[in-house]
């Protein structure tokens, strides 16, 4: 008969499987490890900060000078005329000629060949401060995508942790359907014999039933953070064996002392590598106030098909292509210029002015962090002596539960106690061995949330 009650469970817990999945080891390290690998965002912060990474060659290589190779080669007359004359949006032909009295069509081929060199030396820092605003947004980038692999993997221990939980507690509504199980079956064969009323037979199968409905809860509850942890490793659904062992146990540095380190906490890191860019971005504004200094120089090749004594004869050319693309004449130039608009010095005193407003509240946001970051640690700390305290007490409860409902057990199949009696320890132990689950867990959670608070995941994982 025993064996048949236990077969009677075990078939029940395989039809509310989802399915036969293949079950895939994972310990707490490995999870942490792959959350890394996987995860989209992760990924994505991870191109930001390759981009940014990108932008500062860009920003370094702007000082090099502007060195334009140019050449062309035309076909066309050379009338002119006296008069004003401004390329508007660049539209002009340079045509050089002297002013006839009349227009005639008399072309030939011309070409210009250039070498031009501009180089903005000195700009009073402007450029050092791009640099420094690539610099800093880098190193804010780079420190986004560091905070984001901490707070993903707190995220994903926790959803471990929390998993571990929820298969303890299936575990447990197992065994309250195992005890529901056998005491129906004594109920019934009382009930039969005439020893105890029909009722109980009835209040029998109800107690099966509601553990039944139970652990499909629990199971259900499972699953879905089951399927927590396989979104947050970007791998597919599946049954997942996990290291169990630990959470039985008390965590070594359950009472060890942890600060908040503001130059090493992720969080905190990114926060301030925000206010560096501020600084940076309001630092180069303020340099747009001042000129620049450039140096340049050009050589030129120039070549035409018409001859020098067109002035006088307006046959003296050719059409010869050759002839026309040939250099005949060169210049050279070269000097120094200063450009300032001074313009400039009303327009970015706004953006200066705006900029810093950024500045601001940029500084308080950090500022908030901070005070919610140290509000956390000394919560962590509550919650870590609440859950040394229900830890103790849990084994306790489970014991008591267990005697009370032996010892009603035993004095129903006497006569001595009646079926309610009897399904209220049971009742008692089940909400025992759940509290109990629920305490083994919350010891490592409040562990977790020290580690994260603290900005030091070492903290909990170096318990592995």
């Amino acid at each position: 008969m025993r064996i048949i009650r236990y077969a009677a469970v075990a078939l029940f817990v395989w039809i509310t499987q989802p399915g036969h999945a293949q079950t895939q080891h994972l310990g707490m390290k490995d999870a942490l490890n792959a959350a890394l690998s996987n995860y989209g965002t992760i990924k994505a912060k991870a191109n930001y900060a390759n981009a940014s990474k990108a932008a500062v060659q860009q920003s370094r290589r702007e000082y090099l000078p502007n060195v334009v190779l140019s050449a062309q080669q035309d076909y066309g007359t050379v009338n002119g005329q006296n008069g004003p004359l401004y390329g508007f949006g660049g539209f002009g032909v340079a045509s050089s000629g002297l002013p006839l009295n009349s227009q005639n069509w008399n072309a030939a081929f011309g070409a210009l060949y250039l070498a031009n060199v501009n180089w903005e030396f000195f700009t009073f820092g402007r450029i050092r401060g791009r640099i420094k605003v690539a610099e800093a947004t880098l190193q804010r980038d780079e420190n986004d995508l560091a905070q984001e692999k901490f707070q993903h993997q707190v995220k994903v221990a926790a959803a471990y942790l929390n998993l571990l939980a929820s298969r303890k507690i299936t575990y447990s509504q197992e065994k309250n359907l195992e005890r529901a199980l056998i005491f129906k079956t004594n109920a019934v064969a009382r009930s039969r014999s005439g020893l105890m009323a029909g009722v109980d037979s009835s209040l029998a199968n109800a107690e099966v039933s509601n553990a039944k409905i139970a652990l499909t809860r629990a199971k259900d509850a499972e699953q879905e953070q089951a399927n927590r942890l396989a979104v947050l490793l970007a791998v597919p659904a599946t049954t997942f064996s996990l290291d169990s062992a630990f959470v039985n146990r008390i965590p070594n540095s359950i009472l060890s002392a942890a600060t908040v380190k503001e130059g090493t906490h992720p969080v905190l890191a990114y926060y301030k590598s925000r206010l560096d860019i501020a600084a940076e971005q309001t630092r180069f504004y303020k340099r747009l106030y001042y000129p620049s200094l450039s140096a340049f120089g050009i050589f030129q090749d120039r070549a035409s098909g018409f001859k020098a004594a067109y002035t006088q004869d307006q046959t003296a050319y050719t059409q010869d292509y050759v002839t026309g693309i040939s250099p005949t004449r060169a210049n050279y130039l070269f000097g120094i210029g200063l450009n300032w608009n001074l313009t400039t010095i009303a327009r970015n005193g706004s953006q200066v002015k705006s900029q810093r407003f950024v500045a601001d509240a940029l500084q308080n946001e950090y500022e908030l962090a901070d005070q919610q970051i140290k509000a956390q640690l000394l919560l962590a700390d509550q919650k870590i002596k609440n859950a040394l305290d229900n830890y103790n007490e849990a084994p306790q409860q489970v014991k008591a539960a267990t005697d009370a409902y032996n010892q009603k057990n035993a004095l129903y199949k006497n006569g001595l106690a009646t079926m309610v009696e009897v399904t209220q320890t049971l009742y008692a132990l089940n909400r025992a061995e759940t509290d109990r689950d629920i305490a083994y867990s919350n010891v490592w959670q409040a562990l977790l949330l020290k580690a994260a608070a603290a900005g030091d995941l070492e903290l909990f994982t170096k318990e592995f």
